[in-house]
């Protein structure tokens, strides 16, 4: 759907660190984003929290729970094929489960990695994020 005569939606981007404080990201490859790296996450529904969307969105792209999220900012996403997204950031600690690709018509692949290593092939949501948060901690 566009957004150029709706508006706006609102993604969420959850930022899972691991006990070795590395965050989990996923190389995708549904056609928006393709190819780029971005952690779980999606769209806020109607009448849902930003913590409840946080853990239905991981729980259905990777199979895992969290816990402890917090939002961590807001970046503002124009896509050039005419989406527009304001995208809220969250990180969250994992709290179980094995990781696994749930959804692998729009995930290749999920591994862990540290904030200072990450691919520069980033989902924009992503990209704009890392510009204004020089250090991710949970």
């Amino acid at each position: 759907m566009s957004t150029k005569e709706h508006g706006p939606r609102v993604g969420l981007g959850v930022y899972i660190f691991n006990d070795k404080n590395e965050i989990l990201i996923g190389k995708r490859i549904g056609k928006h984003g393709f190819a780029t790296y971005a952690p779980p996450g999606g769209h806020l529904e109607f009448g849902e929290s930003i913590e409840e969307c946080a853990a239905r969105e991981t729980l259905e792209e990777t199979g895992i729970t969290i816990k402890n999220i917090t939002v961590a900012g807001v970046t503002n996403d124009i896509y050039s094929e005419d989406k527009h997204y304001i995208t809220i950031a969250v990180t969250a600690l994992w709290a179980g489960g094995e990781v696994q690709i749930m959804e692998p018509n729009k995930c290749e692949k999920w591994e862990w990695v540290k904030w200072e290593d990450f691919p520069e092939n980033l989902f924009l949501s992503v990209a704009n994020f890392r510009k204004q948060t020089k250090e991710l901690r949970p």
